[in-house]
């Protein structure tokens, strides 16, 4: 009896640590939905004066849903806009880009950029967009960064997510551009990124970096 009792303890603490571990690629992926607003307010001491410089967005994206955020930046701030784009285009289909995102964490691969920014030194402030794949920004933004210096720049990641957030995007971020200023940036979940206008407005506001 003992014995019988030890095992379905032991059972259900293993239940519990999976639970709470537990992380599909879904909830990873750009193309899950949750529900909730998802943003992130700029603290006090990240709110910059609105820069006289050129300002660029950056982003990537599989779904559309950081694409509609990025073309709702640009519009707001009347930026320039550059997609980055695989020279291998991703599959279509959700399950094998999954699956390659994985695998491509897992090699540390470098996708190649098809095209290239001219003259990046021109701009002062760079919007980096990109979705949250296995807790991660995709291989091809390590590809951006290790492609362009942004020392002295100011850098405003944005991200969509299934409701996994910046994850530790960020810090990577400054580690790899230690030269650069990192702003915290937005999240929105990706039910929201069919219509991200108001959200937009917000950040920017909050940020100080709109006229």
């Amino acid at each position: 009896m003992f014995k019988k009792t030890l095992a379905l303890m032991t059972a259900a603490i293993m239940m519990f640590a999976l639970a709470a571990c537990g992380q599909t690629p879904a909830e990873n992926t750009e193309t899950s939905a949750s529900s909730g607003s998802g943003t992130s307010a700029p603290a006090d001491s990240e709110k910059t004066e609105p820069s006289d410089g050129k300002t660029l967005v950056v982003y990537f994206s599989w779904s559309g849903n950081t694409e509609n955020v990025a073309n709702s930046i640009k519009d707001q701030i009347g930026s320039d806009i550059f997609e980055i784009v695989p020279q291998t285009s991703y599959s279509d289909d959700y399950d094998t880009v999954v699956d390659l995102a994985r695998e491509e964490q897992r090699t540390d691969a470098r996708p190649e950029i098809s095209g290239s920014i001219d003259n990046i030194a021109q701009y002062d402030v760079i919007y980096v967009g990109y979705p949250n794949w296995w807790g991660d920004m995709p291989m091809i933004l390590y590809t951006f960064f290790d492609t362009y210096d942004l020392s002295g720049k100011t850098v405003v990641p944005f991200v969509t997510s299934g409701g996994s957030g910046f994850s530790d995007t960020i810090s990577t971020i400054r580690r790899l551009e230690s030269g650069a200023s990192v702003l915290e940036g937005l999240s929105l979940i990706s039910s929201l990124a069919s219509d991200p206008g108001s959200d937009v407005a917000d950040w920017l506001t909050g940020l100080g970096l709109v006229k």
